[in-house]
């Protein structure tokens, strides 16, 4: 038997590694619950066909793996999509971004966050009218799927023209708003709902969906009640409910901050 030496130790860490940033993942999501699943079955074939070395269902398990893979892929194509995407994210390369700060525009910071005070402006004058409405700020994925599922704008981002658009007797009004690279993209959007049972009863769907497209993306979702006009916040699986102005412009402004 050979010795453990430091690459064993090395693989043992990356994997540990990979297991847990899947764990959050799938935490965010919901589908929890389907991760211990896994697990469980991947170290029962472990332990059946390497330490035990039972052949035969060492041989079963191994046909279940590599189909069960394939269905894995298939169910969980977005997981693994917001993976990878979030893996090859430049904030998770955080020092190597250091070494190059200084070809950076000093400028750039308080450029990104531009479109957080028009935000901010819109959804207290919705709160005080009770105006329901559902912002979506995209991240690291790409949001096109959803887009195209409502009608395109392309505009700047402005706070008379959001409540322009969430005002009750605008057509676009039930769907969701999509604002990405600086601009208003497309509004009236249909998103994923969230299944969490966790959810508490006096949520609507504006934050079902708000929470549904945090957990298959890493977008954020600003929501306002149509029925009491408090501001919610959904990011990563989570949302936070009544939240002042100051509340919503530090969270929009820490999306795009380096910390």
């Amino acid at each position: 038997m050979a010795p453990f030496g430091i690459k064993d130790a090395l693989d043992i860490i990356i994997v540990a590694m990979l297991l847990y940033y899947l764990y959050k993942i799938m935490k965010e999501s919901g589908t929890i619950n389907i991760f211990f699943g896994v697990l469980s079955f991947i170290i029962v074939w472990v332990v059946a066909s390497e330490i035990f070395e039972m052949r035969l269902i060492g041989t079963i398990l191994d046909k279940v793996m590599s189909i069960g893979l394939i269905i894995l892929v298939i169910l969980f194509q977005d997981q693994i999509k917001r993976f990878l995407v979030e893996l090859g994210n430049h904030n998770r390369w955080h020092f190597l971004r250091n070494l190059f700060r200084h070809h950076r525009n000093p400028s750039a910071g308080v450029d990104s966050r531009r479109w957080v005070i028009p935000i901010v402006y819109a959804c207290m004058s919705m709160s005080k009218s009770k105006t329901g409405a559902l912002i979506v700020i995209e991240q690291s994925i790409p949001l096109e799927l959803y887009e195209k599922t409502g009608d395109f704008i392309d505009a700047e981002i402005n706070s008379r023209l959001i409540e322009n658009i969430f005002f009750k007797n605008s057509p676009l009004h039930d769907g969701a708003l999509i604002i990405a690279h600086d601009r208003i993209k497309a509004a009236g959007c249909i998103l994923p709902v969230s299944h969490d049972t966790n959810i508490p009863r006096s949520m609507g769907l504006r934050h079902r969906s708000a929470l549904g497209i945090s957990q298959a993306t890493d977008a954020a979702a600003v929501v306002v009640s149509e029925e009491t006009g408090s501001i919610s916040f959904a990011y990563r699986g989570k949302i936070i409910s009544r939240l002042s102005s100051t509340d919503l412009e530090n969270k929009l402004s820490r999306l795009n901050s380096d910390e």
